[in-house]
């Protein structure tokens, strides 16, 4: 738990940073649409309208829905800040356009008369009649903001943005609960903070002490900059090694993570990456170095159908991404995490199912669990066309949820990773693809751009390429995914590099 805790202080600077800057930007929108529509009927339901639409979109598609925008427009950032700021400031303005609308159109029209009568400008009459006394009902819609989205920022993880969520998702993960309970503490106590310093600033004005007021605010900005100063002080060459959203991910991170902080680089990590995420990353520079999968490239990236030999397969994906990306494979790590059906021993036996072919007749009176992308995937396309399958349902889950539900009776089969330790463990039986429809999973060390000529980089890590087995990196991942005695990813990290020896 110790170890959760040494990490929140940097997370919540980000997050803190993240929020209030887009807390910041929601009230430069809102505040004067809603002076400009609350005398317009028509504008206001309008603008109300459509701050509500915002609110129907489940916050993680909408911090998604900005990567391909982002990559669309060309010549801003994809990933991290920028995308989760854009996110995070439409989550952010409803409340505070409601409350200003609201507010302005339930001032008593007798005060509004009595300012005309007495030749008050347009100017003098917002400033001295109407603002004072909007102003408690718009403190309390930028409160509820405030809450708002330093909860929802917590998803920025999943496009790459650090955050108090990184702790969340790796616990959920890695069935770490005391991340994820270090991460939700740590978020509902900046939240309440936050909330507090705002609700002083609010009882300041509403009591005419404009000093309690400016006090509570001045505090809130410094302690913002306080926290995120930290963020700019280092003068080593800083690394972002990115991760997708698995125990074996986090893993390889920070092996890699290790190695190149041995070498002299400052490391920071992006975990909970999606794999369309991770490679956009590395190609645009936003993630230095991340190890992914050569089916995954093939199939998603390159859109490839055929199933060649491995090493042709590697080295075609090594030219095609440094031709069209410029960004360099280093070479593979030794072993596949190859896409493998598998079910319960005992259950295969029973059926007589040890192939896809035999799982094929069958399959309609069976439940198939996958991870989350599975089944959007291409290879989930070519295994159905290969052979026929058609199961009695299909259910995405986490990774770690899926072989739950697949030990639980839930599912009858389940889209296994081969180098989980959990198939071994779980005595699960993996069934063979005689029809060769899922291409070659080798684990592939990736580069941006920018490394491709940095000799102290590459020579960090190249002691890593072929040096990790199947049966090691099972072991390792069987660390952190066991049930009990569970590691964490940097113990099993250190653990794989005594193993290697290199």
């Amino acid at each position: 738990m110790s170890g959760a805790w040494d990490r929140i202080p940097a997370l919540a600077a980000q997050h803190l940073m993240l929020a209030m800057a887009a807390l910041a930007l929601g009230i430069v929108i809102a505040v004067p649409l809603g002076f400009w529509s609350a005398g317009r009927p028509v504008a206001a339901r309008l603008a109300l309208g459509a701050a509500s639409v915002v609110q129907t979109i489940p916050s993680l598609a909408l911090l998604a829905l900005f990567y391909p925008v982002l990559l669309w427009i060309g010549g801003l950032p994809a990933l991290g800040f920028l995308p989760s700021l854009l996110a995070l400031t439409l989550y952010a303005l409803l409340p505070i356009l409601r409350n200003t609308v609201t507010g302005l159109q339930g001032l008593d029209p007798a005060v509004i008369e009595a300012a005309d009568g007495i030749g008050m400008t347009r100017w003098q009459k917002l400033r001295i009649v109407e603002a004072p006394l909007v102003l408690p009902v718009l403190t309390a819609g930028i409160r509820t903001a405030a809450v708002w989205t330093i909860g929802a920022a917590t998803l920025s993880t999943t496009v790459g943005q650090p955050s108090l969520g990184d702790l969340i998702f790796a616990g959920l993960q890695t069935q770490a609960w005391q991340l994820v309970l270090a991460g939700c503490i740590a978020a509902a106590g900046l939240a309440l903070a936050v909330d507090a310093l705002l609700g002083l600033a609010e009882y300041g004005l509403a009591r005419r002490r404009r000093w309690l007021a400016t006090a509570a605010l001045a505090l809130l900005v410094g302690a913002t900059l306080a926290a995120t100063s930290p963020l700019w002080r280092s003068t080593a060459p800083r690394v972002v090694v990115g991760a997708k959203n698995f125990s074996e991910q986090f893993i390889l991170a920070r092996l890699i993570g290790d190695r190149l902080r041995a070498a002299g680089y400052e490391v920071e990590y992006r975990d909970g990456l999606g794999s369309a995420v991770a490679f956009g990353a590395v190609a645009s520079g936003a993630v230095d170095i991340y190890v992914d999968y050569a089916g995954t490239i093939w199939t998603g990236q390159m859109k490839r159908a055929d199933v060649p030999p491995r090493d042709a397969q590697v080295r075609a994906i090594a030219q095609w991404a440094r031709q069209t990306h410029g960004v360099t494979l280093l070479g593979p790590l030794g072993f596949e995490n190859a896409y493998a059906f598998a079910m319960r021993g005992a259950q295969a036996q029973r059926l007589g199912i040890t192939s896809l072919a035999d799982l094929a007749g069958q399959s309609s009176q069976l439940r198939l669990g996958s991870d989350l992308e599975f089944l959007e995937r291409p290879e989930w396309r070519a295994v159905q066309a290969a052979y026929g399958l058609q199961f009695a349902s299909a259910t995405p889950y986490s990774p770690t949820f899926m072989y739950r539900a697949l030990a639980s009776g839930r599912a009858d089969v389940i889209s296994a990773f081969s180098s989980d330790g959990r198939i071994a463990a779980d005595r699960l039986t993996v069934l063979k693809d005689p029809k060769r429809a899922i291409p070659g999973y080798d684990a592939i060390v990736l580069l941006a751009p920018k490394r491709a000529r940095d000799q102290r980089f590459a020579s960090a890590l190249r002691p890593l390429i072929g040096a990790i087995s199947v049966e090691t990196m099972r072991e390792a991942n069987y660390m952190v995914d066991r049930d009990s005695n569970k590691a964490t990813p940097e113990a099993a990290a250190k653990w794989l590099s005594q193993r290697i020896g290199r």
